[in-house]
């Protein structure tokens, strides 16, 4: 057969290469050679180490050339290198060749085409190709033999086993026939025991069955009396799954069971609820640490407090809290130790048990009685553990006390135990509802039953509530008769129009000597008990429980039912609680601080997203402020100032002054203030309200105008017509009134040092107006009691100003509740009261009453109008003894009263008129050293010697007519008056009037020799005369005439008109020396 390639073993060599004649290698290709006709599968003959086309060697250096082929040749074996060549050279020269879709016949024409676009010159470089790839696949053969002869062998047995498998297969399937026609065939007898058997199967299935049910209620009681109630209720349901099987429908002997478990659910739904509620609301003995942890935190103690480690923060608990995963229970623990964990296992045994919804509503049912008792259960432990008689103020004041620090201790610990305690319970009730929302929240959202509000309840409910316990208490302990806070705060038929219930018509009736403890009492109590739960489950607060209940449980519920039942008999008033401290405003400063505590801690506690603003926790408290607190301040300040002004003794001297003031002060200015620093300081505790602040104030100018009046009384004249104006003394009536006198006796007292000048013109001002008015000892106060209460009204003003200008204190904080129309800037600012000192009842540190720039103008009035009623009262009491001096002198140079024309008895007292003034004068003296200061006292005597000069010198012509025995009484008068005005004003000499009268001892001539020399010794200058010894015109014109007096008041008319010629030409001769005509 030729070789359908055509030409592959030319020139007879065979090869496919045309080597065998190296000297034809530049001859023209011939396609039809001598070796055309050959054997294609003829053996050609082998050729060693046959020399390489220049294309292969250029190829195969190509393909070496880097270091990564070098290495993988140098592994390789000969033959192996020599078929990779080959190939090479393949892809290098005869590309087509390799391609999938390669056509050999196109190739064949190509290279049998002689035309320029053929291939038949390259016709002996494919031979070539040819024979190379011959010889290498016989170098691979050679190599491999031995390989492929194995292969051959194993192949034989391969072959071997598939022909016997196959055989196997055969049998197999003749096997398979032979069985399905066998089964195709039936039996009766076979059917009959496949029935049999299927039914003893379902004999045997229902008598486990029935086994299980039959151990269900003990199981079911063993579940519940280990607290294990997921167990429980899976025991339960599946139990009742079971008996819903409707091969069980038959068996009467069951039915008695379905009841059972019917009971069971209901039985196991309350029990669930009361375990609820006795971790809700602290009934288990459990739950007691967390509270008492949360009151001991915050300040309150307690001897039966557990001391246990440190209190885990509530957030920190949420956080510990998986909610996200179903709960499971641990038989190694007890499940109540752990209360939250508790809840949330009651929540998951409630929701698988389908009664979740139910039971929320149940509890907000429960809430307000629950509530009421934990409240009522708190007043009566803290009863128990604080005696009445170490409360302070336990009496009928009505609120108007105001207790010193020990009483104030008293009744803060009182307090404080109350609201500590009563708040942390409020607390860990929250918590336990936080986590009872939570608990709901999650199954909510694991079971994805989108928002349920119906089963998420709303904390606004329970806050309510907390709102209106919390607004109880404020009611009972500050205010003494408002409204009473109502359990109920629904309108009802029988309120009154103000907003109290009628308590006639709400109470028809009532049990005053009932005992609860009674047997009769405690045994008709159960029954009603029973039926109420059997009527309506969850309406009582405590239903029974099985046997296998915690006895710790049980005895707690005992004393809250003890508290429940006892707690309506311990109120005062209808749906109000018992007041363990007397009722007063100033127990809101105790009251306060504990209540912003809680309401910011439950901040924390109040779920996010919840209709219940945390900002809106402490609007209430706004409302009782300006509507209940306010009122009641105002009511009581009023009264206590009324006291302060109605007692007996209010203007008497404080017996405990000393501790108070430097000098006596009034009691009722003591008590005044101390009303004023007491409600100051409860100020300080309280946001601030200027509408407050303004009733201080306004008692502070009530006080002032109360004192006034008083004052005016003091020094008002007795009159006899009821009609006629009151008219003051003549010292008030200067004091008071403005003139000249007022003008001189202020810059007077306003000098650093009392000017001469301003004493002399004040003397002179006081006589002139004395001689244009006369004095009449209605004029005077003649009471020494009345000046005691002078000295003492001005130090009670002087303290009183000092000590209100102490509490002045300007603060930034503006609110006004008293201005409605004035736009709200801000909310109280309640936070800053949460003072850790406030709220252990620290109440050291100044006082001041908190004010803003407008109200502190009506401030400064009244501090003013203290001040100046102080100076009013000094100058009255500068003036008085003025005033009685001069009455008195007045009284004294009358010759009504005391005739200076005399016989010739020696004179050896003075006029009575002088001694009763010494005496006057020095009782004064002694009253105001005991009640005033240094200055006011030096101010007081300053000037009494000068107005006694003058006045006995200038008006001497009073005492007219005058004789020698009369001169003489008269400077016994001077010199009685010099010596006890020496122990009242320092430096005092009368010598001006003792000189003045010794000239008349002289005579007239006397007079004038005496006005001659001084003329003489004013013209020579070298020595002046003394001030006591120089007088003026009229004083000696006025003492020539007192010579003359008694000649001329002569009842002979010779003897008159003698001395009046005499007097006048004396006169004329005064004049003469002193220039004066």
């Amino acid at each position: 057969m030729s070789n359908r390639y055509g030409g592959s073993y030319r020139n007879g060599n065979g090869n496919g290469y045309g080597s065998g004649s190296t000297g034809r290698q530049d001859e023209e290709y011939d396609p039809f050679g001598d070796d055309y006709a050959s054997d294609r599968y003829s053996t050609p003959p082998q050729q060693l180490n046959p020399r390489r086309p220049p294309a292969l060697e250029s190829a195969r250096s190509a393909g070496y050339s880097s270091p990564a082929s070098r290495v993988q040749r140098a592994n390789e074996t000969s033959a192996e290198r020599q078929i990779a060549q080959v190939l090479e050279l393949i892809k290098a020269e005869w590309p087509a060749m390799i391609q999938d879709d390669c056509i050999p016949v196109s190739l064949a024409l190509q290279l049998l085409d002689n035309s320029s676009v053929g291939r038949a010159h390259e016709y002996r470089g494919f031979k070539k190709t040819h024979q190379y790839l011959q010889d290498s696949l016989k170098n691979i053969v050679h190599e491999h033999h031995q390989g492929f002869n194995s292969s051959i062998g194993t192949f034989h047995k391969i072959q071997g086993s598939i022909q016997a498998s196959q055989k196997r297969v055969r049998a197999l399937k003749d096997s398979l026939a032979a069985s399905r026609t066998s089964l195709c065939a039936t039996d009766p007898e076979l059917k009959k025991l496949y029935k049999t058997s299927q039914m003893y199967d379902d004999v045997l299935q229902t008598l486990n069955e029935l086994e299980d049910l039959r151990t269900v209620p003990d199981q079911l009681e063993a579940r519940i009396s280990e607290k294990r109630f997921l167990t429980a209720v899976e025991v339960l349901q599946n139990a009742r799954r079971k008996l819903r099987k409707p091969e069980l429908d038959d068996i009467g002997a069951l039915s008695d069971l379905r009841s059972y478990l019917a009971n069971q659910e209901t039985a196991l739904m309350d029990i669930l609820v009361e375990e609820l509620h006795e971790h809700l609301y602290l009934k288990s003995p459990y739950c007691q640490e967390r509270w008492q942890n949360l009151a001991k935190h915050q300040g309150a103690y307690n001897e039966n407090y557990s001391d246990s480690g440190v209190l885990t923060p509530f957030h920190l608990v949420l956080d510990t809290m998986d909610l996200d995963q179903p709960v499971t229970e641990d038989p190694a623990k007890n499940p109540e130790a752990d209360t939250f964990y508790y809840i949330t296992l009651v929540v998951e045994s409630l929701n698988k048990l389908g009664r979740l919804e139910r039971v929320v509503d149940t509890l907000k049912q429960r809430l307000p009685v629950e509530l009421f008792s934990i409240v009522n259960e708190t007043i009566n432990e803290v009863d128990q553990r604080h005696p009445s008689s170490l409360r302070g103020g336990t009496g009928n004041a009505q609120g108007l006390n105001i207790y010193g620090s020990r009483e104030t201790q008293m009744r803060a610990d009182v307090i404080y135990d109350l609201l500590w305690t009563l708040y942390a319970k409020f607390e860990a009730i929250a918590e336990g509802h936080r986590v009872f929302h939570e608990a709901i929240k999650a199954l909510v959202r694991r079971e994805g039953a989108g928002s349920n509000s119906a089963l998420l309840g709303s904390f606004k409910e329970l806050w309510n509530l907390y709102q209106n316990e919390i607004r109880s208490l404020l009611h009972n302990y500050v205010t003494t008769d408002a409204d009473v806070y109502q359990f109920n705060s629904s309108p009802r038929q029988g309120a009154m129009l103000n907003g109290n219930k009628d308590a006639s018509r709400e109470y028809l009736f009532k049990f005053s000597e009932a005992d609860p403890k009674s047997v009769e009492m405690t045994t008709e109590y159960e029954a009603l008990d029973s039926i109420i739960r059997a009527a309506v489950p969850g309406l009582t607060s405590t239903s029974r429980k099985p046997q296998a209940s915690d006895k710790k449980s049980s005895a707690g519920r005992e004393s809250r039912k003890s508290a429940y039942s006892g707690g309506f008999d311990n109120r005062n008033t209808p749906g109000s609680y018992k007041s363990l401290v007397e009722p007063s405003v100033f127990n809101m400063s105790l009251l306060l601080p504990p209540t912003l505590v809680f309401l910011q801690r439950l901040k924390a506690i109040v779920p996010p997203g919840s209709d219940l603003a945390a900002s809106s926790l402490t609007s209430f408290l706004d409302n009782f402020l300006v509507n209940v607190f306010q009122p009641q301040l105002d009511e009581t300040l009023s009264k206590l100032s009324d006291n302060v002004f109605g007692e007996v003794d209010s203007f008497q001297q404080d017996p405990g002054w000393g501790l108070v003031a430097r000098r006596p002060v009034f009691k009722g200015t003591t008590a005044f203030f101390a009303v004023i620093t007491a409600f100051c300081r409860m100020l300080g505790t309280i946001p601030h309200d200027q509408a407050l602040s303004s009733l201080i104030i306004s008692q502070m100018a009530r006080y002032y105008e109360r004192c006034f009046a008083w004052f005016k009384s003091l020094v008002a004249k007795a009159h006899e017509a009821s009609t006629a104006p009151q008219s003051l003394r003549y010292s008030a009536e200067l004091a008071v009134g403005e003139g000249d006198i007022q003008d001189t006796i202020k810059k007077l007292w306003t000098s650093d040092n009392l000017d001469r000048e301003l004493i002399e013109k004040e003397v002179g001002l006081l006589i002139m107006h004395a001689n244009e008015r006369s004095l009449e000892p209605s004029d005077i106060i003649q009471d020494r009691d009345v000046i005691s209460s002078l000295c003492l009204l001005y130090t009670s003003m002087k303290w009183l100003s000092v000590r209100i200008l102490g509490l002045r204190h300007i603060t930034r904080f503006d609110t006004d509740s008293s201005q409605p129309t004035l736009p709200k800037t801000q909310k109280r600012r309640w936070t800053l009261l949460n003072d850790p000192n406030k709220t252990n009842g620290e109440q050291q540190g100044p006082v001041y009453l908190p004010m803003t720039q407008e109200t502190v103008q009506s401030f400064d009035n009244i501090v003013s109008s203290f001040e100046e009623f102080a100076g009013t009262v000094l100058l009255t009491l500068h003036m008085e003894i003025r005033c009685r001096i001069v009455q008195s002198l007045s009284v004294a140079l009358s010759p009504k009263t005391a005739p200076y024309v005399l016989g010739d008895q020696e004179i050896k007292e003075p006029d009575p008129q002088i001694l009763s003034l010494n005496s006057e004068l020095v009782a004064y003296d002694e009253t105001i050293v005991r009640y005033l200061r240094e200055r006011e006292i030096a101010f007081v005597r300053t000037g009494l010697g000068l107005l006694v000069n003058t006045y006995l010198v200038s008006n001497a012509l009073a005492t007219q007519p005058m004789n020698m025995r009369g001169c003489e009484r008269m400077q016994l008068n001077i010199l009685v008056l010099q010596q006890n005005l020496k122990n009242i004003e320092e430096g005092v000499d009368l010598a001006r009037s003792a000189n003045y009268y010794s000239l008349f001892q002289g005579g007239p001539d006397q007079i004038v020799e005496k006005a001659r020399r001084d003329k003489e010794r004013e013209a020579e200058g070298s020595n002046p005369v003394p001030e006591a010894e120089k007088f003026t015109y009229d004083e000696l014109k006025a003492l020539v005439e007192l010579c003359y007096s008694e000649q001329l008041a002569d009842p002979e008319r010779g003897v008159a008109a003698a001395a009046k010629r005499q007097m006048g030409e004396k006169v004329l001769a005064l004049s003469e020396h002193m220039w004066q005509s």
